[in-house]
């Protein structure tokens, strides 16, 4: 038997699908915990994964003021990353197949070995990464934008539409936070921000993702890959836009738009 939160997954894989936007969870729900929104959006991945998609990390958003600010809610939240969400610099994203996409600047990291449980250090998670990139993150929200609240975001596997990575540097550079990110649209300067703008340091939004996955008795396994989260606003996207975030250490991500 279905229950009301199998249901809303469905509804939202619906909207993914048909590039629509639905009427807010929180608005048919006022009562739902974050415990109900997480489990709508694991299965909401179900679902995907049942279509052919396959898990290969995890994003963590809302990490900035900026972010927080832009969106009136005032705490992280996680989402799923999956295989189909990774647009590589020689593929072009089609605007057609979202529903509202914006463009945001990132730190990411891709794991060397598994990390789990609430004891989790800070020393372990730094050991543990074996790549850094910079990343473009193109977030959709199913719900809109207007009156969202952090259950919607959560259910909505927190608005993850697409993502680009640029090249890997080996291990965990130092002082990310110190790090400026730089997003040029067409070559133009867009946006800019600090590592830092994530939690204080990019390896803080890595520590609050293993605590809360922890929580539900998951972790995360070598080889994900972690979307720290946003150094600036996101943006809007618009077709026939080339979007790129650079930084003086790490080579950029691109993102070619049609």
């Amino acid at each position: 038997m279905l229950t009301w939160e199998h249901e809303e997954a469905r509804r939202l894989r619906w909207a993914e699908t048909a590039r629509e936007t639905v009427s807010l969870l929180s608005h048919r729900h006022p009562e739902i915990s974050l415990d109900d929104a997480y489990r709508i959006q694991w299965y909401g991945a179900a679902l995907r994964v049942a279509d052919g998609a396959h898990v290969v990390g995890h994003k963590v958003g809302l990490t900035s003021t900026a972010m927080q600010e832009q969106f009136g809610i005032d705490q992280p939240d996680s989402g799923l990353l999956l295989d189909y969400m990774a647009v590589p610099e020689d593929r072009t994203l089609r605007l057609g197949d979202l529903v509202a996409p914006r463009v945001e600047g990132e730190l990411a990291f891709r794991l060397g070995t598994d990390l789990s449980g609430t004891e989790v250090g800070e020393k372990a998670i730094r050991d543990a990464i074996a790549e850094s990139f910079l990343a473009l993150e193109v977030i959709d929200s199913r719900y809109g934008v207007e009156g969202l609240t952090i259950a919607d975001s959560v259910a909505d596997n927190a608005a993850c539409g697409r993502f680009a990575l640029g090249a890997a540097v080996p291990g965990l550079m130092r002082e990310l936070g110190e790090e400026q990110l730089t997003l040029t649209v067409d070559g133009a300067v867009a946006a800019s921000g600090f590592g830092r703008a994530i939690l204080g340091d990019p390896i803080h939004s890595v520590a609050w993702l293993v605590q809360r996955l922890a929580a539900f008795g998951a972790g995360l396994r070598a080889g994900d890959v972690v979307l720290a989260g946003a150094v600036h606003a996101s943006l809007p996207l618009g077709a026939g836009q080339t979007v790129a975030v650079g930084s003086s250490r790490l080579p950029q991500a691109v993102l070619h738009v049609a």
